[in-house]
């Protein structure tokens, strides 16, 4: 599978795992991300997510998809006890931010999503379509990445 391929479908599951109501934005791409990279970590990791949905649990602060971004980088370039922090770490989830604000002008769950009614279709679809602008934006670096593009196999996706 090409990286344009393996990108749409990142994008499709994270999407559809927050549209059908499986998962909320930051468990979608914390999910989608941990299978794109062949589940290096179990499932459950999903549940340290759980928190970030609807800007923080529900204060309207940092983006939930963002935050899951976060975390899914971390996957790849976060470290453990005693580790010294590794360079890209930083400048990714920097990245990352600056992506989301420059295409949509915030981060801010509550500016992000301040013209739609809560409970609205609209609002949700909104936020399913930003959920797969991050989980793709990921997919798409860490296919840059050859350390990382080669620990992703066509098995996964």
């Amino acid at each position: 599978m090409n990286k344009e391929s393996i990108i749409k479908e990142v994008r499709e599951k994270a999407e559809g795992y927050f549209q059908r109501g499986e998962f909320f934005c930051s468990e979608a791409v914390v999910h989608t991300i941990n299978e794109l990279l062949g589940w290096p970590y179990p499932e459950e990791v999903v549940k340290m997510a759980s928190g970030f949905p609807i800007g923080i649990g529900k204060s309207g602060c940092l983006c939930g998809a963002v935050s899951g971004g976060v975390m899914a980088l971390g996957m790849a370039y976060g470290r453990v006890y005693k580790e010294p922090m590794p360079e890209k770490m930083f400048p990714i989830a920097a990245a990352l931010h600056d992506y989301i604000k420059n295409l949509y002008g915030s981060t801010c769950c509550r500016v992000l999503i301040r013209n739609y009614e809560f409970t609205s279709p609209e609002r949700k679809a909104h936020c399913v379509k930003i959920t797969g602008e991050v989980a793709a934006w990921i997919a798409s670096k860490f296919l840059e990445d050859q350390e990382i593009a080669d620990k992703i196999t066509c098995k996964n996706y």
